[in-house]
């Protein structure tokens, strides 16, 4: 992974998750990242994902380093909370029960062979045309999915067939820093 970050960032930024969906959803405000710590202003990849009463409500994120990564998680916050097109939009009575995850993601490598990828550890990309879909790390650990079943999930997240990795889709794979609430 590329930098680590600490407890305090972690902390900081699960706090602006948790202060950027409350500000939207009590006020339809939007907060704007305030910090001075250079790891939090890199422009990192990032994943947030929202649970309430432990079941998934939103995941939505920035696989590639597209701005500061303080800035990318309200955004992704927000987002996740208000826009996967998935789930119904948060309400004002899913905050107290709201679980928030953040995943700050390494560049994503294309590999060469499937048995490149370690599963639980690296996450996947699926690409074939203009089909592309994206799976973070901790997904198939949660499933119980080996990786010929992660890798097919991977392809139907992308609107392909199940078994397109076998038939030319590019699969890249990526790490993550995964911390929660």
């Amino acid at each position: 992974m590329s930098e680590f970050l600490n407890d305090e960032q972690k902390e900081s930024l699960l706090d602006l998750a948790r202060d950027a969906v409350s500000a939207k959803i009590k006020e339809d405000r939007t907060l704007s990242a305030e910090t001075d710590d250079p790891v939090l202003l890199s422009k990192r990849g990032v994943f947030v994902t929202l649970k309430v009463n432990g079941e998934l409500r939103g995941c939505i994120g920035y696989p590639l380093p597209q701005k500061p990564l303080a800035e990318a998680v309200g955004e992704m916050a927000i987002a996740a909370a208000t826009q996967d097109h998935r789930f119904e939009p948060l309400g004002e009575s899913d905050l107290g029960c709201l679980e928030i995850e953040i995943s700050v993601l390494t560049l994503p490598r294309p590999v060469e062979d499937i048995r490149e990828i370690i599963v639980g550890r690296h996450g996947i990309i699926v690409s074939k045309g203009h089909h592309k879909g994206l799976l973070l790390p901790q997904v198939p650990v949660e499933h119980a999915w080996n990786l010929e079943t992660y890798l097919r999930h991977g392809c139907m997240k992308a609107g392909l067939d199940g078994n397109e990795w076998k038939r030319g889709a590019v699969i890249e794979v990526f790490e993550a820093q995964v911390f929660s609430e």
